[in-house]
Protein backbone atom coordinates (compact mmCIF):
# COMPACT_ATOMS: atom_id res chain seq x y z
CA UNK A 1 0.00 0.00 0.00
CA UNK A 2 1.31 3.37 -0.93
CA UNK A 3 1.46 6.27 2.07
CA UNK A 4 -0.42 8.98 1.35
CA UNK A 5 0.30 11.56 4.43
CA UNK A 6 -2.54 14.46 4.60
CA UNK A 7 -1.59 17.89 3.52
CA UNK A 8 -2.72 20.23 6.14
CA UNK A 9 -2.04 24.12 6.36
CA UNK A 10 -2.23 26.37 9.54
CA UNK A 11 -1.60 30.18 10.14
CA UNK A 12 -0.01 31.91 12.95
CA UNK A 13 -1.32 35.51 13.79
CA UNK A 14 -0.43 38.13 16.26
CA UNK A 15 -1.57 40.77 18.37
CA UNK A 16 -0.80 42.35 21.27
CA UNK A 17 1.71 39.74 22.23
CA UNK A 18 -0.90 37.26 21.91
CA UNK A 19 -1.70 34.12 19.51
CA UNK A 20 -4.83 33.53 17.36
CA UNK A 21 -6.58 30.06 18.43
CA UNK A 22 -9.51 28.45 17.49
CA UNK A 23 -11.47 26.51 20.46
CA UNK A 24 -12.98 23.47 18.50
CA UNK A 25 -14.25 20.04 19.60
CA UNK A 26 -12.01 17.03 19.37
CA UNK A 27 -12.40 13.26 20.51
CA UNK A 28 -15.29 15.09 22.27
CA UNK A 29 -13.01 17.64 24.23
CA UNK A 30 -12.90 21.23 23.41
CA UNK A 31 -9.12 21.74 22.65
CA UNK A 32 -6.97 24.38 21.07
CA UNK A 33 -5.26 24.61 17.31
CA UNK A 34 -4.14 27.40 15.13
CA UNK A 35 -6.50 27.97 12.51
CA UNK A 36 -5.57 25.37 10.33
CA UNK A 37 -7.22 22.58 7.76
CA UNK A 38 -6.70 20.32 4.79
CA UNK A 39 -5.36 21.52 1.35
CA UNK A 40 -8.30 21.12 -1.17
CA UNK A 41 -8.06 20.22 -4.80
CA UNK A 42 -6.47 23.19 -7.45
CA UNK A 43 -5.72 25.29 -4.13
CA UNK A 44 -2.31 26.63 -3.03
CA UNK A 45 -0.61 26.10 -0.14
CA UNK A 46 -1.25 29.85 0.53
CA UNK A 47 -4.65 30.13 -0.87
CA UNK A 48 -5.73 27.56 1.66
CA UNK A 49 -3.80 29.21 4.27
CA UNK A 50 -6.10 32.22 3.67
CA UNK A 51 -9.28 30.43 3.55
CA UNK A 52 -9.02 28.52 6.80
CA UNK A 53 -8.44 31.30 9.06
CA UNK A 54 -11.35 33.18 7.26
CA UNK A 55 -13.43 30.29 7.95
CA UNK A 56 -12.38 28.97 11.42
CA UNK A 57 -12.02 32.85 12.71
CA UNK A 58 -13.64 35.94 10.66
CA UNK A 59 -10.40 37.41 10.00
CA UNK A 60 -9.19 37.83 6.61
CA UNK A 61 -5.04 37.80 6.58
CA UNK A 62 -2.51 38.89 4.78
CA UNK A 63 0.02 35.31 4.88
CA UNK A 64 3.82 36.81 5.16
CA UNK A 65 6.47 33.89 5.85
CA UNK A 66 6.51 30.44 5.70
CA UNK A 67 7.64 28.60 9.16
CA UNK A 68 8.07 24.82 8.04
CA UNK A 69 6.68 21.37 7.31
CA UNK A 70 5.55 19.75 10.63
CA UNK A 71 4.83 16.42 10.23
CA UNK A 72 2.81 14.15 12.85
CA UNK A 73 1.41 10.53 13.47
CA UNK A 74 -1.76 11.25 15.30
CA UNK A 75 -1.80 7.95 17.93
CA UNK A 76 -6.23 8.26 18.13
CA UNK A 77 -6.02 6.89 14.37
CA UNK A 78 -2.66 6.23 12.75
CA UNK A 79 -3.05 9.32 9.64
CA UNK A 80 -0.11 11.26 9.40
CA UNK A 81 -0.20 15.01 9.02
CA UNK A 82 2.07 17.39 6.66
CA UNK A 83 1.78 20.22 8.38
CA UNK A 84 2.43 23.66 6.78
CA UNK A 85 2.90 26.44 8.85
CA UNK A 86 2.53 30.19 7.48
CA UNK A 87 3.01 33.43 9.10
CA UNK A 88 -0.08 35.80 8.88
CA UNK A 89 -1.41 39.07 9.78
CA UNK A 90 -5.02 39.83 10.48
CA UNK A 91 -6.45 42.67 7.89
CA UNK A 92 -9.67 42.67 9.18
CA UNK A 93 -12.43 40.89 11.35
CA UNK A 94 -16.14 40.19 10.62
CA UNK A 95 -17.31 39.24 14.41
CA UNK A 96 -20.70 38.12 13.00
CA UNK A 97 -18.76 35.32 10.58
CA UNK A 98 -20.55 32.00 10.84
CA UNK A 99 -17.64 30.03 11.86
CA UNK A 100 -16.82 26.21 10.61
CA UNK A 101 -18.71 23.39 12.55
CA UNK A 102 -17.00 22.08 15.12
CA UNK A 103 -15.41 25.51 15.71
CA UNK A 104 -16.71 26.70 19.55
CA UNK A 105 -14.82 30.39 19.18
CA UNK A 106 -11.59 31.91 18.73
CA UNK A 107 -9.28 33.15 21.52
CA UNK A 108 -6.02 35.28 21.71
CA UNK A 109 -3.45 33.28 24.16
CA UNK A 110 0.22 33.98 25.22
CA UNK A 111 2.49 30.64 24.88
CA UNK A 112 2.10 30.31 28.40
CA UNK A 113 -1.58 30.06 28.39
CA UNK A 114 -1.80 27.50 25.54
CA UNK A 115 0.77 25.04 27.55
CA UNK A 116 -0.87 25.87 31.03
CA UNK A 117 -4.38 25.23 29.39
CA UNK A 118 -2.91 21.40 28.51
CA UNK A 119 -5.86 21.53 25.91
CA UNK A 120 -3.26 22.08 22.41
CA UNK A 121 -4.83 19.52 19.97
CA UNK A 122 -1.13 18.40 19.25
CA UNK A 123 2.28 19.13 19.69
CA UNK A 124 2.60 20.64 16.64
CA UNK A 125 0.37 23.16 18.14
CA UNK A 126 2.93 24.13 20.87
CA UNK A 127 5.52 23.52 18.55
CA UNK A 128 4.70 26.32 15.81
CA UNK A 129 3.90 28.79 18.54
CA UNK A 130 7.35 27.80 19.72
CA UNK A 131 8.88 28.50 16.42
CA UNK A 132 7.00 31.49 15.67
CA UNK A 133 8.72 33.11 19.07
CA UNK A 134 11.98 31.94 18.42
CA UNK A 135 11.99 34.16 14.79
CA UNK A 136 11.61 31.08 12.46
CA UNK A 137 10.04 32.56 9.39
CA UNK A 138 11.06 31.94 6.03
CA UNK A 139 10.34 33.94 2.49
CA UNK A 140 7.18 32.41 0.87
CA UNK A 141 9.22 32.20 -2.02
CA UNK A 142 11.16 29.07 -0.57
CA UNK A 143 7.72 27.40 -2.11
CA UNK A 144 7.22 26.86 -5.75
CA UNK A 145 3.95 25.78 -6.45
CA UNK A 146 3.36 25.00 -10.47
CA UNK A 147 0.15 26.23 -11.65
CA UNK A 148 -1.85 24.32 -14.45
CA UNK A 149 -3.11 26.63 -16.32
Amino acid sequence: MRFKPNSTVATIIEHDGKLLFVEEIDNNKPVYNQPAGHLEINESLVEAAKREVLEETGHTCNITHYMGLYTFTAPSNQTTYHRHCFIGTSTSYDPNHKLDEGIIGIKWLTIEELIASKCARSPLVIKCAQDYLNGKRYPLNLIYEHAND
